[in-house]
């Protein structure tokens, strides 16, 4: 957020470091243990319980605060339309960011936090991996090199999937992905059954379409969200954690003849690294640069990281 920094002046955002942030906790109890933690951490993510108290209890509060004025307005306009029936429709928290920044670990603690608030609310957690175009259709379009691209996904099936959940609708179906395999996994889904908050995480959930010139409505996967979430860091720094974690996946996940990755697992150190630099440069700087990085400024709130992988940076959009 650098080029923020120069703009303060200007920008919508108010800006605050890891500490000012943590100051605004008050008092949200801590209910994770360290053991919790490790749990939810992805490879080569090291949160821990000092970061939760740090970050997460203090926009776990923010949270909340929202949650709280959508449902008092959700109130309001059931009784200005006078619609005894209305059904309160989930609250959709959208995460963004690079692969490899800490999406899925910021996901995973945000939504084990949420669902311990005294009220116990129902949170769920989606990712945009299930919507991916199956290795087939893929490979057909010749696609496979762009696997993570807008153009990858499904959008369709994102956007009717988004808007059954705000509709309120029961046992929503979700398709569900493998990592192993690295591909959609036929006939599996996961139900999602009107939730009062879901998590919807990804690449790229925050990024518009093509406007058509004509003024016909077209929606964006964000116009569901009540919230939305960018996972920042130098381009330096995702570029080493992805070639840390690919290095680290080839001495474990990799080595099971079922991963789609096994063969990278029988090369040499220098080899393996070359192919990851490759995946890196060709791929995910790419998808980017073209396409993740020019969505930051489109979220409520973005989460700057440094070179420990842990929160220095919150920038909160203003109201």
């Amino acid at each position: 957020m650098d080029e923020f920094a120069t703009i303060q002046k200007y920008s919508p955002y108010r800006f605050f470091s890891a500490a000012e942030w943590a100051g605004f906790r008050a008092d949200t109890p801590l209910t994770l243990t360290e053991d919790d933690v490790q749990r939810l951490s992805s490879l080569n993510d090291p949160i821990d319980l000092d970061e939760v108290r740090r970050i997460y209890l203090s926009l776990s509060r923010l949270l909340s605060a929202h949650v709280e004025t959508s449902q008092s307005l959700f109130a309001l306009r059931k009784r200005f339309f006078k619609a005894d029936n209305a059904i309160k429709t989930p609250f959709i928290i959208g995460i963004a960011g690079s692969v490899a920044v800490g999406k899925s670990t910021t996901a995973r603690i945000l939504k084990e936090l949420l669902r311990r608030w005294p009220t116990s609310p129902q949170v769920d957690l989606v990712t945009t991996d299930g919507f991916l175009f199956p290795n087939q259709l893929l490979r057909e379009r010749n696609l496979m090199e762009r696997k993570g691209f807008p153009d990858s996904y499904d959008v369709g099936a994102i956007l009717r999937f988004l808007s059954s959940i705000k509709s309120g609708q029961t046992s929503v179906r979700a398709p569900v992905y493998s990592h192993l395999t690295y591909d959609v996994m036929p006939g599996q889904f996961v139900t999602i059954d009107r939730p009062d908050i879901l998590i919807f995480e990804g690449l790229n959930v925050l990024q518009p379409r093509e406007l058509p010139k004509d003024g016909k409505f077209v929606p964006f996967i964000s116009d569901f969200f009540d919230f939305s979430i960018y996972l920042d860091a130098e381009e330096t720094l995702i570029h080493e954690w992805y070639i840390t974690r690919f290095m680290r996946l080839r001495e474990t996940a990799f080595r099971n003849p079922e991963s789609f990755f096994h063969r990278y697992s029988q090369l040499s150190e220098d080899a393996a690294r070359a192919i990851a630099e490759g995946l890196w440069g060709n791929i995910n700087l790419k998808n980017l640069r073209e396409n993740i990085l020019p969505t930051r400024p489109r979220a409520d709130l973005i989460l700057r990281k440094g070179a420990d992988h842990l929160i220095e940076e919150v920038a909160l959009r203003k109201l």
